[in-house]
This record gives structure tokens, sequence and C-alpha cells, in this order.
């Protein structure tokens, strides 16, 4: 038995069940025994690989991206350029890499990262060492100005409620104890804030909400809604909001059960587009749309040519099959999604349309 199982089981034992919410929030973020506390999770000697992981390309076009769009911002002298939900660094490190190929956006950047965990912060320190770069712990402890934000697989990560239907009432999902081993019961009534055809559902059904998610999306909101500026959301996830239950642990790059040994797999979920566009209001949301068209739409495939350029047949063909990850319908290219929250009266971003 782990000792976070055995924090958790006991918790149990004297309060009764938890909410899938704080299972969660213990398993990923416990000060001592959390997964992103005590693993290094990205890459081939990790649990997963992101985006960025995979290939230089996606930092860069997004980095040609944020560049776009500050030229929409109308070129201003300063722009607060942020990422939530850094990682190890390796976006941010493309982006800028990227964004010294135009050194007027550059010099207009005030960079920072939104980072919680010591430990990856000090990788990020790593990775962007030379960078001009600042961090703080909230996306609202960012400074004022025209903000261009990107969060790419933040919300997947962020406790999830679950909801069951029986015999017609929905009810919340917990985590409890049968035969000394965490499983799923039900607790008790409630009416969870969802449309009225997702509550209309078939009994058996599960639904989800993200509270932080939608908490944050509506802080983004509300600072586009009175200042100029983007946030590029990029997540898998549905695009509407939908029955189902999406809960996911990952180890060692294959699915694990989501309740067994808390703190060892990272723990996920779809992300509902529709529920953070609602929340960001004022913003405006643009999207989702699949993120192998946001790329194609940025020019994946001539970077992609680009960078095979003069380089061997295995490396143009690895560069192919980076290519492929990101933006083919069966690996990333549709179950990934991109959504921007903007100022409204801000043009159509690139790679997205009115």
């Amino acid at each position: 038995m782990t000792a976070l199982t055995h924090i958790l089981s006991e918790r149990i034992r004297l309060g009764g069940p938890i909410t899938v919410a704080d299972f969660m929030t213990e398993a990923l973020s416990h000060p001592d025994y959390g997964y992103y506390t005590t693993r290094e999770p990205f890459g081939t000697e990790g649990d997963f690989t992101t985006a960025p992981e995979i290939s230089q390309m996606f930092g860069e076009l997004i980095g040609l991206w944020a560049a776009l769009m500050w030229q929409s911002l109308g070129a201003p002298r300063r722009l607060v350029l942020a990422e939530i939900g850094p990682g190890r660094g390796t976006l941010m490190a493309d982006l800028l890499r990227a964004a010294g190929t135009m050194p007027p956006f550059l010099a207009a950047l005030d960079v920072w990262l939104v980072e919680t965990s010591p430990r990856l912060m000090a990788r990020q320190r790593q990775t962007l060492a030379g960078r001009e770069v600042r961090w703080c712990e909230r996306f609202e402890d960012l400074p004022e100005g025209p903000l261009l934000l990107v969060a790419n697989e933040l919300f997947d990560a962020l406790p999830i409620r679950q909801f069951e239907k029986l015999g017609g009432v929905w009810h919340e999902r917990m985590v409890g104890l049968v035969d000394d081993a965490f499983a799923f019961v039900p607790g008790p009534e409630t009416t969870p804030d969802l449309p009225a055809e997702v509550l209309a559902a078939a009994d058996g059904s599960i639904a989800e909400i993200c509270p932080l998610g939608r908490a944050l999306a509506a802080a983004m909101g509300q600072r586009l809604g009175r200042e100029p500026g983007m946030a590029l959301i990029i997540d898998y996830g549905h695009p509407f909001s939908a029955v189902g239950d999406t809960l996911q642990a990952v180890k060692r790059h294959r699915f694990h059960p989501p309740l067994d040994q808390p703190g060892t797999a990272d723990l996920t979920a779809h992300v509902d587009f529709e529920a953070l566009a609602s929340a960001a209001i004022p913003a405006r949301a643009w999207g989702p749309v699949p993120q192998g068209q946001f790329l194609e739409a940025l020019g994946i495939q001539t970077r992609a040519a680009m960078l095979a350029g003069d380089a061997g047949p295995k490396v143009a063909a690895d560069i192919a099959g980076q290519m492929r990850r990101l933006i083919d319908p069966t690996e990333m290219g549709t179950l990934f999604k991109a959504l921007v929250l903007a100022h409204p009266a801000l043009p159509a971003p690139a790679g997205f349309v009115s």
C-alpha cells in the first residue's frame, strides 16, 4: 500500500466517501505524495508525451500564431505573453525561438509562466536559460496590458466532479471503500450545472463538470472582456457538453485503473469546450476546431518540408511521422481541439473562420 493510498483510505474511513474531484486533487497535487509533486511525467521516459515534446513544429507554429495575433492587436510596444501549465518549458522555448525571426515582436514580449510546482519551475528555468522570463502562481497575478495566453493540455488535468443518474435522479459520484479497495459509490442527490439536454439523459448516464476549469475560463473571460488579448486553449475533449465517463489514468504510456495506487499515475478527463466558452463570457469564443485543421492552417506541411530539407531519409521520415501524430485524425488531429477566447472587438484569429 502506498502512503497516499493509506492517507486517503483513512480519510474515507473517518469521514465517508469523497468526491471524485477531491480524489483527483490529492492524487495529482498532494504536497508530499502527489503525482506532479514526485514525478517527471513528460516524454518517453515518463508517462505521457505532449505535442511540444513530439515535435518542435508545434511550438514554432504557436509562435507564428502569436506573432500574427500581436499584429492583429495593433503591434503594441509591450505584450504580456504567458503560458499556463508550461510543463518542462518546451513549448515556450520553441515559441520564442520562432519569435526570433520577427525581432519587433520578440522585443515587445513580457514573458510569464504560470506555474505552482517548484520542481517543474526549476526544470523550466533550465529549458529557458538565457531568456528573460518571469513566473507567477495564478492567472490573476499576470500584469495588466495586452495579453496572449497559451494553455496546452492544462484543462484536462484539472479535477472534475462526476454525477450518475439513478432512478431518474442525479447523484454525485463519490469514491469510497469496498472490501478495503477504492471504488465508485453513489453520493447525495444533486442537479449538476449542465444543459437541459444533458440532464435529460437516460438512467445510468454519467456526466462531468470541471469547477476549476470553469473558474479559470471565467477569469480569462473577465480580463479579455476589458483588455485586448486572446487565450489559445489546446486540449482533448468534446465540442459540446455531453454525458460520458471520461476519467482516465495513464502510467508509462499505458492506461491504468484510475483509482489504483493514487499518486503513481496521471489522471485526466476530457475537456468540455462548450462549458469553457460559456464560462468565459463576455470574451468571445472562436472554435473549437480540430488540432489538425488548426496546425494545417498555420502551415505545418510547409514547416515540415523546410525541416526535412537536405536531411537524410531517416530524419525526413521522423519529421513526417511527427507531423502525422499531430494532425492525423487517427492520432491527435481530431480528438485534440483548439479554442480561442478573445476580446469581442477583435477579428477572427489565425486558424479560425468568422
